[in-house]
């Protein structure tokens, strides 16, 4: 029996982060209509009972709900923090003279602790020490390895546990600290789709955090944030980005180590990047911050996430605004409508379309790339996929739908992004989750795959029930041939419904 068509829903995802005010199942579900499309477990905040908890309630939605919510795990990274203060704040005053340690006392005017211990030993002379995201600044006048004499630059309250930035120190400790792989291990031990590593530097960080996931058997997706110095050189960004599954735009700490005023070129940078590459790029941080308290966002916050739609943005995050705000249900609805308001825009559809072959070279220039075709793999994969989305444009179809086993296809279609829908079938139950998280991805379980005339047509059957096409639409349909082998996409089919 058919079933009523479904709320539309924007293109672009929407992440939010579960606290308190989110994280009763009654909550979760009216998130979840008014378009969540992704839970993130924030890993800097509460323990692994709670977290579980979390856990046991989006799957009980997923599969009373038919949904495929996807869980994204958020590593706390080499978070440093100072510690606890006299009193819970006391004034710092510009020109002061301070001390930087890691003893176990209390911050006073003249002495602050931090709990990063290798602090004193990574700093130089005429370092930056920035306190509170940048709200307060010192400079290191010297460092004996064990405290660090500084001066304040810029004063104001100091309260307990406010993060530390050392934006022109490099860090002696790993991204991955003993806390996240003991998290971590929680994370995969529940089955995760996603992992969040923060404060990533180079490609190592990234490769290191595969390598676990491989040990424990997991086919876990990694997700590179981008947030400090040493990651956005162009060798380093570009490396970190192949050794992803996805790239995260943190514009928080990001912000603070590199200078506000370079974000928005960054952020575009790596949008453009991760674009060529066909990984998704998620913008985050103070998306609708003004939401925290208040039930309508600001002018700059609607122009903000509708360019980040514009730019190319696979997902947009919140972080307090669901995690501890007034208005968690209230904020997604008002982003919603303004994404999907945004893509109403041409421009953001048909990307990377241009596909050159040198006549008599051996050579084609792909997504701006030049490949041997006679040597690559994948390139007439990727061609018939951006064919896929080409022909999707100038016939009008209703939707590409494609199959894949191993998400490969789901993710360069999405790249391209085709104005239709994009339904994937798969037998690879990992996937229905994981992909939830791709630019206007929608998955369904298949696992008949008898032959390919039959399972284009049970694909148009099931689309058909699920209210998603209708008799007359037309739908190009990608598949491998045979298709029982499960090969790399080699078939395209225009059908009509």
């Amino acid at each position: 029996m058919k079933q009523s068509p479904e709320k539309k829903h924007s293109r672009t995802k929407i992440i939010a982060t579960l606290g308190p005010p989110s994280d009763s199942e009654e909550i979760m579900l009216q998130l979840i209509e008014a378009g969540v499309d992704v839970f993130r477990l924030n890993f800097s905040h509460g323990s692994h009972e709670e977290h579980l908890a979390r856990i046991q309630k989006i799957r009980k939605i997923n599969q009373e709900q038919g949904k495929t919510i996807s869980i994204l795990q958020d590593l706390q990274g080499p978070k440093i923090r100072t510690g606890m203060v006299e009193g819970g704040q006391v004034m710092l005053v510009e020109g002061q003279r301070v001390e930087i340690s890691t003893r176990d006392q209390e911050s006073t005017a003249t002495h602050i602790t931090t709990i990063y211990k290798p602090l004193p030993k990574d700093v130089r002379p005429g370092d930056a020490i920035l306190l509170d995201d940048g709200k307060l600044e010192l400079k290191v006048i010297s460092t004996d390895g064990e405290v660090v004499q500084a001066e304040v630059v810029y004063g104001g309250l100091l309260k307990n546990k406010k993060g530390i930035n050392l934006p022109n120190t490099p860090l002696s400790t790993p991204s991955l600290t003993e806390k996240d792989t003991i998290d971590l291990m929680f994370g995969l031990e529940h089955d995760v789709d996603w992992v969040a590593l923060s404060f990533v530097r180079t490609a190592t960080d990234m490769q290191l955090l595969k390598h676990l996931i491989r040990q424990k058997g997991k086919n876990t997706r990694v997700i590179a944030k981008i947030e400090k110095p040493e990651a956005i050189t162009e060798e380093n960004l570009n490396a970190i980005i192949e050794a992803s599954d996805a790239v995260m735009v943190a514009r928080g700490d990001l912000g603070v180590e590199v200078g506000i005023e370079n974000v928005p070129t960054i952020q575009k940078k790596i949008v453009r990047k991760c674009a060529l590459l066909a990984k998704p790029v998620i913008i985050a941080t103070q998306i609708m911050e003004t939401m925290m308290d208040n039930p309508r966002p600001t002018r700059a916050e609607v122009s903000d996430l509708a360019n980040a739609v514009l730019d190319g943005a696979d997902a947009v995050m919140l972080s307090g605004e669901t995690a501890a705000g007034k208005y968690p249900v209230r904020v997604v609805e008002t982003m919603e409508t303004i994404i999907l308001n945004a893509e109403q825009e041409d421009s953001i559809y048909g990307r990377n379309q241009d596909l050159k072959k040198e006549e008599g070279d051996s050579k084609k220039i792909y997504n701006d790339k030049i490949y041997d075709y006679k040597n690559d793999n994948n390139f007439v994969n990727n061609s018939l996929i951006l064919s896929a989305s080409r022909l999707a444009t100038y016939i009008d179809a209703k939707a590409v739908v494609c199959m894949t086993s191993s998400g490969y296809t789901a993710f360069r279609l999405a790249s391209h992004r085709p104005k239709t829908d994009i339904f994937v079938f798969t037998s690879n139950k990992d996937l229905l989750t994981q992909l939830n998280l791709l630019w206007g991805v929608r998955a369904f379980y298949y696992d008949k795959f008898v032959s390919t005339d039959q399972t284009f047509q049970d694909i148009q059957d099931i689309l058909v029930e699920k209210g998603v096409v209708e008799k007359g639409d037309q739908i190009i349909q990608l598949a491998s041939m045979p298709i029982e082998k499960k090969l790399r996409t080699n078939a395209i089919k225009l059908s009509q419904i």
